[in-house]
């Protein structure tokens, strides 16, 4: 039976950045000389290695010799392992530790569920700043560990990680800036206040696609908890009640949210959603990604119609906030903008006249046809004459020459005149 070999970090940087793979230097990177490798080393004579190095996908599963690491990647400040067979924390130390520039690290979809992280390896990754571990499954052990070892660190990602719930940590990390805890299975907000709880310097949350059902607390403890929340992401949660949304209010610095496909909205207009939600949170400035500005004032006023007529029972707290602004709005007037479809107009032959119903929609060859029965002149021997009661002393009759030509192009309205005429010969 085979058994399938992993690759080294290192063996995959000297293959995929060799000189006979990568003979020119592209984009920032460094140029490394080595020596001769020992036979059947991919090395040759140069290495050159960008900067930023993506290693996606690539069978990763050791480190290598931790002294080439250092020679050849030293200058690298971003480093992407995503999709490799990493599964202990030493081995991932190993590298990073000799990559003395290093403060972004992409360990996305490693299987990380098993491995033990100690205090003593953790400091190895005590540079990073953003630190992504998306469906690794890591443990909140783990991450504890991490924190307490990465004072600088100020971005995380732990989205599609099976989380039900989050182990609070003794210790709060003020660095942190951005969560991304996206595609979980996060349903209780007591959960979510443990995260305030650990991360007051929160700026952005990202919890989309969880199936968070309501947020519990109190006004004046969601802004104890997140002080400094800019931005929050609840896309597709589960959330059902207007009062939840106003509760975003207590965050004191809130200015985007994002709450496509919720639960609650789905029975609303798009132009009531967006309405009511710009209205209901007087501080944001971008809703679902898009600039709010221009468009709060109309929002408010909307607000004020909407609910103008419901019982003051289910009257929201903002509508009264907004009536001490606007006063009590009437509703609008709906004004029909469409154009007129038919016209009632007299038909003048002769000294008969006849009153007709015609559609507007129709030419003025189609008119001629109808006109048939009625003036007993065939279409090629009539000539039609259209009269604007309002215009006709100043422009007089407008011959109706062009068969083709719409009916509505003539602003045909109710009481005007079409007089038929036969062709002199």
């Amino acid at each position: 039976m085979s058994v399938t070999r992993g690759r080294s970090f290192v063996e995959v940087i000297c293959e995929k950045y060799s000189p006979e793979n990568f003979p020119y230097r592209r984009g920032m990177g460094i140029g490394i000389h080595i020596a001769f490798g020992p036979q059947g080393s991919p090395v040759k004579a140069r290495l050159n290695l960008p900067a930023i190095l993506v290693l996606d996908g690539c069978g990763i599963n050791t480190a290598g010799e931790e002294t080439d690491i250092a020679a050849f990647c030293s200058h690298v400040c971003e480093l992407d392992l995503s999709n490799n067979n990493l599964q202990d924390w030493y081995e991932i130390s190993k590298i990073v530790s000799n990559l003395a520039n290093l403060t972004f690290l992409n360990l996305t979809s490693n299987s990380l569920t098993e491995a033990r992280l100690d205090s003593k390896c953790a400091a190895s990754f005590s540079r990073i700043q953003r630190l992504v571990l998306n469906n690794t499954k890591v443990s909140w052990e783990t991450i504890h560990t991490f924190l307490q070892e990465l004072p600088r660190l100020e971005e995380l990602f732990l989205c599609l990680n099976d989380y039900r719930t989050v182990l609070l940590s003794p210790c709060s990390y003020p660095s942190l800036r951005l969560l991304h805890i996206t595609d979980n299975n996060l349903t209780d907000w007591a959960e979510l206040h443990k995260l305030g709880q650990m991360f007051p310097g929160l700026d952005t949350l990202i919890l989309a696609n969880n199936p968070l059902t309501s947020i519990v607390d109190s006004q004046e403890t969601l802004a104890r908890l997140f002080p400094n929340l800019r931005s929050i992401n609840l896309h597709n949660s589960g959330l059902s009640s207007w009062d939840d949304i106003d509760k975003l209010k207590a965050f004191p610095k809130l200015e985007e949210v994002r709450l496509l496909g919720i639960a609650l909205l789905q029975n609303y207009s798009e132009e009531e959603r967006r309405k009511l939600v710009i209205a209901r949170l007087p501080s944001i400035i971008l809703l679902n990604g898009s600039k709010v500005a221009g468009e709060r004032i109309d929002a408010e006023r909307f607000l004020i119609r909407y609910y103008i007529k419901q019982p003051d029972d289910d009257l929201p707290e903002r509508y009264h906030e907004l009536v001490a602004q606007y006063g009590v709005l009437e509703p609008l007037a709906v004004v029909d903008l469409r154009p007129q479809s038919r016209a009632k107009i007299e038909v003048h032959f002769e000294d008969k006249v006849e009153v007709m119903s015609i559609r507007l929609d129709q030419t003025v060859g189609d008119l001629k046809k109808r006109l048939r029965t009625v003036v007993q002149l065939s279409t090629n021997n009539m000539r039609l004459y259209y009269i604007d009661q309002d215009m006709v002393n100043t422009f007089g009759p407008e011959e109706m020459r062009y068969s083709m030509r719409a009916l509505h192009s003539f602003s045909i309205r109710d009481g005007d005149e079409i007089h038929v005429e036969p062709k002199t010969k």
